[in-house]
């Protein structure tokens, strides 16, 4: 069947130490650092809650395929504490980003609709190139699982804040991009829940193993 795979050469490929995984995970990187650069920039000057919280969804995402590379290879209790701590970071960048939306909701802030959507579509492509490359990997142990969970909940993001960039430019109103970024902030949150209970999962069963 057509894009099945059951030779060795195809397993090896998804391996948490293969070369295919060390050079996804480099280009995530590198496209991650750069995205996160530019969009903590140009959200903080066109004053939108959503573009912030995108933002620190690519520094969480350069941080963890940072510690990814770190721990290809290792043991799979390892890999999978490395899991465990990329999953409550995933948590806990959610929730800052429901305080940072609470706080610009208070201050009343009018977001630039314009900058919204060209920085949005260019996180888009950024994200959805890294998630198709990272597709075969979704399936993998926890550590590999938790990169794929991040890209897509990423993709999903920048279309949301496209449709904010929308609704903020057709109503002239801030409450498009704090919808989107409360929805962003329970992603990662959630995201950050599937990651642990995953990453607990395995560590139970590799203690219950070493006995």
């Amino acid at each position: 069947m057509a894009g099945c795979c059951h030779d060795d050469h195809c397993h090896s490929e998804t391996l948490p130490n293969s070369r295919q995984w060390r050079r996804a995970l480099w280009i995530a990187l590198a496209v991650n650092t750069a995205m996160f650069l530019a969009e903590i920039a140009l959200g903080i000057a066109a004053v939108s809650a959503s573009l912030q919280a995108d933002a620190i969804d690519f520094l969480g995402d350069a941080a963890n395929y940072t510690i990814s590379l770190g721990v290809a290879g290792m043991a799979v209790s390892w890999r999978a504490w490395a899991a465990l701590v990329k999953g409550w970071s995933l948590g806990l960048l959610g929730a800052a980003v429901l305080l940072s939306t609470a706080w610009h909701a208070y201050a009343g802030t009018l977001p630039k609709a314009e900058t919204m959507g060209v920085v949005g579509v260019l996180a888009l492509l950024a994200n959805g190139g890294i998630a198709l490359m990272l597709y075969r990997f979704r399936a993998s142990e926890a550590n590999m699982r938790s990169v794929w969970i991040c890209s897509r909940n990423d993709a999903i993001g920048n279309l949301a804040v496209l449709a904010a960039a929308a609704g903020v430019f057709g109503s002239g109103a801030a409450w498009p991009d704090l919808i989107v970024a409360t929805i962003m902030a329970t992603l990662g949150v959630r995201g950050g829940w599937q990651i642990v209970r995953q990453a607990r999962s395995e560590l139970l069963t590799t203690a219950h193993d070493d006995t």
